[in-house]
């Protein structure tokens, strides 16, 4: 049996088996070009790490837009359905292949709510 996401140690390990896999993805590899360097890479998990944290569990460390680094992506490697679903599986993946409980249940449905809403708002911008 797997254990749970308890703690942000936990979803470090998430996200950066997450990470591994989208970097390795073809389908969605080149959104992620800049993070072949190493130091920018752990930045970003570390920024991953406090909103997945405070998706989670309320912690309240993270007071960022998510929405906005998406938004100017975008704008210069266009994202579309398939990407979202794309990003949406590994995500899924990558939580069963390492945890199982509610906590894991609860970042699958938030992670489904985020793809959403975040694919409308990208929708929004191409009329």
């Amino acid at each position: 049996m797997k254990n749970d996401i308890r703690n942000k140690q936990d979803i470090y390990l998430l996200v950066k088996a997450f990470y591994v896999r989208l970097m390795n993805d073809k389908l969605v590899s080149h959104f992620f070009e800049d993070f072949t360097d190493p130091i920018l890479l752990e930045e970003h998990l570390q920024t991953l790490v406090d909103f997945w944290d405070n998706v989670l569990f309320y912690s309240g460390g993270y007071r960022k837009n998510a929405m906005l680094p998406h938004l100017k992506l975008h704008q210069t490697k266009p994202f579309n359905s398939a990407h979202f679903k794309c990003w949406l599986s590994n995500f899924n993946l990558t939580i069963d292949d390492l945890f199982e409980g509610e906590m894991a249940h609860a970042a699958k449905t938030r992670a489904l709510s985020i793809a959403v809403v975040m694919e409308i708002k990208i929708n929004e911008l191409k009329k």
